[in-house]
């Protein structure tokens, strides 16, 4: 996807902890660089008012820049019309970046107004770009003269492809009529993802589990209790416990929770979210976006929109997909189906004359660990502080590419318990600047991701450094103690940290190719592979302390989380291939003379509820488990940042990547083995989307990845 509609796709939401709500437009801190240490947002001179100014002058400012290109009187040549092309929209990328961030964390009612303001505007913008003949006119000059083209590197050849292409995919070559109808499409599309998430959000933040009485909190763990506690009293009600659908809050209450009622009812009230039948209900929008996604899919020539996502991805075509995935089904579910079993066994041991159910899953497997490893979690969470965690990422880091992180307190940041540091190379050079914003709130929307303030690039000759984030949502800080974290989130910030480190470490020429501007189903090598070092035992001993005695983590319970390392897998395998699956059905949908998407009434007659059911049925899903994600709350594929859209599978297909690269560590015996690392960061971290996907990945491994070692990173085999 090309750069500028890149910008659009990550605006969600719209409103900055700190701002305020003044008039004055006069100082707007976006309309010019940033003139802060390293061009970090000015956050503590951002305002609520100056988003829509800013965005506005931002696209004015680009029309301008794409003009500029069009009269320009000299023939078109790859500097002056791609390069030129690449370095538009400034501004634009500048207050689309952090209105993304501080949005996405930091959320209310009234900002909600601008993002539906301002979504049909950009993608109208965008769409003036995409659509535009005479700027097409030169971007093709440039592809078709084959004698140049040859004469041009690899990383030009790789941008210029992906312009003309990105083209050609927004419709450039369709008759006027067809362009027009994906003009309404692409506006329509754009409000009802942003309904969907701001839906999404509502339904989260909107429903809270009420307990009064402590004996309806028996079995949780304290640090569980005395967040609850403190969620009730921040809403105003004293000796009671909340918990919410924030997944720090609800996970642990299915996990630990005796009381099987408030499980079932938690956990239903998670899995319900956007299928109420109320007005933040997600079922019509999902209807509505399938439909439109078919329509501009068969307007641009391809029979589904899978078919038309795919076709820029490593996996090409859905049958490619769909093979990755059902393989990896035939060991997953006979895996799950004897969990199942040894769960209901315990159960009933226990004396509970009852059907495991799916709220059952999380309670007996936690019972099951304890009795299988003798792991207790309540055990091992003290020496997971999140800041030591940070610091154990950063070790792994240094160690593996020789840079390091110093906290830089001076800088302004949108809500106050966000972290910023500067990373420097082992030379000293800077690298650039990431902050890390990890605690749940109200207003933030659920899961971790990692994005930009700034890219990195060479812009008119001068290296230009990142500014990245990445975004938690662990339970924070009570009653003080420190924020402690569990083996999930351990992972999840690892992981998260692998995207900064692609970010970070990019070192490409052109802002279109940087960083994490590579195929969606690439993307993830480099966060995945991060998580094989999290619980290596010289990792663990370099950052698992104590948060009260300061004591690292002993070797037995070392040993006890190796032992269980493969715990579950069928459950989590499962549950994540089904919602990839689901995805995928979703998304081969074809037009057909009962579902014309340009027939509402055919539309209007697809059952969400009885698909995504018949989706399972066919692949004999268990009733003990669901999808990892169902239809009405699948964010990453029907909301506003919806980047996942027939795409989801992206996780498994890096697996084999990420699980592959690994192996390259543990054969030199050494898993920061510098040569090995040297050869990742310059052949993947640092090429960003240079190249093939697969070339750079062969450039460091020698040869394409064996899905054999996914199979064992899961226990599938031995």
């Amino acid at each position: 996807m090309k750069k500028f509609l890149f910008i659009f796709s990550f605006i969600i939401m719209a409103y900055s902890c700190n701002t305020t709500g003044t008039k004055d437009t006069t100082d707007n801190p976006f309309f010019s660089e940033f003139q802060t240490p390293n061009g970090v947002p000015p956050f503590d001179k951002i305002k609520v008012e100056h988003y829509l100014p800013a965005f506005e002058e931002g696209m004015k400012r680009q029309s301008a820049e794409i003009d500029s290109i069009i009269n320009n009187p000299q023939a078109a040549t790859f500097e002056n019309t791609v390069v030129a092309l690449d370095e538009t929209g400034k501004m634009l990328s500048r207050v689309s970046s952090v209105f993304s961030a501080v949005s996405g964390t930091c959320s209310d009612s009234t900002m909600r107004a601008i993002e539906k303001e301002i979504s049909p505007r950009l993608t109208e913008h965008g769409d003036n770009i995409n659509l535009n003949e005479d700027l097409f006119k030169r971007i093709k000059t440039v592809h078709d003269d084959t004698a140049k083209v040859a004469k041009l590197n690899t990383e030009q050849k790789m941008l210029l492809d992906k312009y003309y292409k990105g083209f050609v995919r927004s419709g450039i070559l369709l008759d006027g009529s067809k362009q027009m109808r994906l003009r309404e499409i692409n506006k329509e599309l754009g409000l009802l993802g942003l309904s969907f998430a701001q839906n999404l959000l509502k339904e989260t933040d909107g429903y809270q589990l009420v307990i009064d009485k402590k004996e309806d909190l028996s079995g949780l763990p304290e640090d569980i209790i005395a967040a609850a506690a403190k969620t009730a009293k921040n809403k105003g009600m004293d000796d009671k416990w909340v918990f919410t659908l924030s997944k720090p809050s609800w996970e642990p209450f299915l996990q630990y929770a005796d009381n099987r009622s408030l499980r079932e009812k938690l956990y239903k009230a998670m899995y319900s979210r956007g299928d109420n039948d109320n007005e933040n209900d997600n079922k019509d929008i999902i209807k509505q976006m399938v439909a439109l996604r078919l329509e501009k899919a068969n307007i641009l020539g391809f029979n589904t929109h899978a078919d038309f996502v795919l076709d820029e991805r490593m996996a090409k075509t859905p049958d490619n997909v769909m093979k990755l995935l059902n393989d990896l089904w035939k060991y997953a579910l006979p895996q799950a189906k004897k969990e199942s079993a040894e769960l209901q066994a315990l159960a009933k041991k226990e004396g509970q004359d009852i059907k495991l159910e799916s709220w059952d899953w999380w309670y007996y497997a936690e019972k099951l660990r304890k009795q299988k490893y003798a792991l207790n979690e309540d055990e091992i969470k003290p020496y997971f502080q999140a800041d030591n965690v940070r610091q154990g990422v950063f070790a792994v880091a240094n160690k593996l590419y020789g840079i390091s992180f110093k906290q830089i307190t001076d800088v302004p940041v949108y809500q106050k318990d966000v972290k910023a540091y500067e990373v420097s190379d082992a030379d000293g050079s800077l690298i650039g600047v990431i902050y890390f914003d990890d605690f749940a709130r109200e207003g933030k929307r659920p899961g971790a991701w990692m994005s930009s303030f700034r890219k990195q690039e060479i812009y008119k000759g001068n290296f230009v450094h990142p500014i990245i984030y990445n975004v938690g949502n662990y339970n924070p800080p009570t009653d003080g103690k420190p924020a402690l974290l569990t083996l999930d989130q351990v992972q999840t910030m690892f992981h998260e940290f692998g995207h900064g480190l692609h970010g970070l470490l990019s070192k490409c020429t052109y802002n279109g190719l940087s960083g994490t501007a590579v195929a969606r189903d690439f993307v993830e090598l480099p966060s995945q592979v991060m998580e094989h070092w999290a619980f290596e035992p010289e990792v663990l001993k370099m950052y698992a302390k104590h948060y009260e005695t300061g004591k690292v983590i002993p070797n037995e319970l070392i040993q006890k989380i190796e032992n269980s390392s493969k715990f579950n897998q069928g459950f989590m395998t499962t549950e994540l291939v089904a919602a990839a699956i689901l995805d995928m059905k979703w998304h081969t949908i074809t037009a057909t003379p009962n579902f014309n998407p340009r027939n509402q009434e055919g539309v209007k007659e697809l059952d969400v509820r009885k698909f995504e059911q018949d989706a399972m049925n066919e692949i004999g899903l268990i009733s003990e488990i669901i999808p990892r994600y169902r239809s009405t709350y699948f964010n990453h594929i029907f909301g506003s940042s919806s980047g996942y859209s027939a795409g989801y599978y992206s996780y498994l297909w890096s697996e084999v990547l990420d699980a592959d690269a690994y192996q390259a560590f543990v054969e030199k015996g050494n898993i920061f083995d510098q040569a090995t690392a040297k050869s990742f960061r310059e052949n993947v971290l640092s090429r960003g989307g240079t190249d093939e996907p697969m070339t750079l990945y062969k450039n460091f491994r020698g040869a394409e990845p064996n899905p054999v070692y996914l199979l064992k990173n899961r226990g599938f085999v031995k």
